[in-house]
């Protein structure tokens, strides 16, 4: 009796699964098929056309796209990166907490909120919606992530390298640049990308 059971139930658990699965894949399918037919040079370089009209591209979007992106790596990196920098090797003193922390406060700032903080201060006193506005929201958005990865990777970097250096007689900035920044690259380009990600959001 109990046999007869436990097969009923996988039998049920597998046609739910098989139901769960099926519409959706038969979907993804279809628009796959349909969305490589519909793949050309035409897509990527020319204007959406009218509704009525065949043919047209989405040029605009990828632009679009390539120009927030390029704005918000613009705004976002270089003080995400020398924020990070500053508090991993000068960070232990009352700003380098105040920096911390509102780092750690802005990490959980709904992405709603930056957009009217950013509406307030920069489209309203343009009086026009900008690329500049967007590519300064996705920046807000980014640099707490780029920022406190950027610190927790160069604490990784270990002090002998830091102190090899400095036996040598080179400045602690030109230390920074070339052994720090250099050994940490690989892992700050990581949270630089998982920064981009969470700009998205």
């Amino acid at each position: 009796m109990e046999k007869n059971k436990d097969i009923l139930a996988r039998w049920l658990c597998l046609r739910l699964v098989v139901l769960a699965i099926v519409p959706p894949g038969q979907c993804a399918v279809d628009l796959t098929i349909k969305g490589f037919v519909g793949l050309n040079w035409a897509f990527f370089t020319e204007m959406p056309k009218p509704v009525g009209e065949s043919g047209g591209g989405m040029a605009n979007a990828f632009a679009g796209s390539a120009i927030l992106v390029g704005l918000s790596c613009a705004f976002g990196i270089p003080v995400g990166v020398l924020g990070g920098v500053y508090l991993a090797e000068f960070g232990e003193n009352a700003l380098g907490k105040a920096v911390r922390f509102a780092a750690d406060v802005m990490s959980g700032v709904p992405s709603i909120t930056v957009g009217i903080f950013v509406y307030t201060v920069i489209v309203l006193s343009m009086r026009r919606f900008s690329a500049i506005a967007a590519g300064v929201a996705l920046a807000i958005l980014m640099l707490p992530t780029v920022m406190r990865t950027t610190e927790e990777l160069l604490r990784r970097v270990p002090d002998t390298l830091r102190e090899a250096g400095l036996a040598l007689g080179i400045p602690k900035w030109r230390v920074i640049l070339g052994v720090v920044l250099r050994t940490g690259a690989p892992g700050i380009a990581t949270g630089i990308g998982a920064g981009r990600c969470s700009g998205r959001r």
